[in-house]
């Protein structure tokens, strides 16, 4: 068993942003593959802030609109939050914890094993923001 740690920086033009980071995660696992160390296994990709999220699903404009309108019609932007008065971003708070902070995607013959309309998303809640942390943790043999 071998578990070898990566991470992606990434940087949001807007307060809410679905960022596509598959392709960024494919070059890594690739990378990672030239010499066929992980065929078969997991990764598990994780956010290291409080105001974004990871997930998976399709990547279809109209989709990803009608994601946004949803999770913003769930969480008012202001509504007397307690939080708000410390960072004015309990919004941006709430809506990660219903996201989540990870996902574990399964490798098979050295490829993500998404379906086939899936991709993985980086969801910006606070942006604009540079530097945002995503950990890769690769585990399998």
């Amino acid at each position: 068993m071998l578990a070898i740690n990566k991470s992606l920086k990434i940087d949001s033009v807007s307060n809410f942003q679905i960022i596509d980071i598959t392709s960024e995660i494919v070059a890594i696992l690739n990378e990672i593959n030239k010499d066929k160390k992980i065929q078969n296994g997991m990764v598990n990709v994780f956010t290291k802030h409080s105001t974004s999220a990871i997930v998976i699903n399709e990547n279809e404009r109209g989709l990803l609109n009608d994601f946004e309108k949803v999770l913003k019609d769930m969480v008012k932007e202001k509504d007397n939050y307690k939080h708000d008065f410390i960072d004015n971003n309990a919004a941006s708070h709430i809506r990660a914890f219903l996201l989540g902070s990870s996902e574990t995607i399964p490798i098979a013959d050295g490829r993500l094993d998404l379906g086939t309309w899936q991709s993985v998303f980086f969801i910006e809640l606070d942006g604009p923001r540079t530097n945002r942390t995503v950990d890769l943790t690769f585990i399998g043999e």
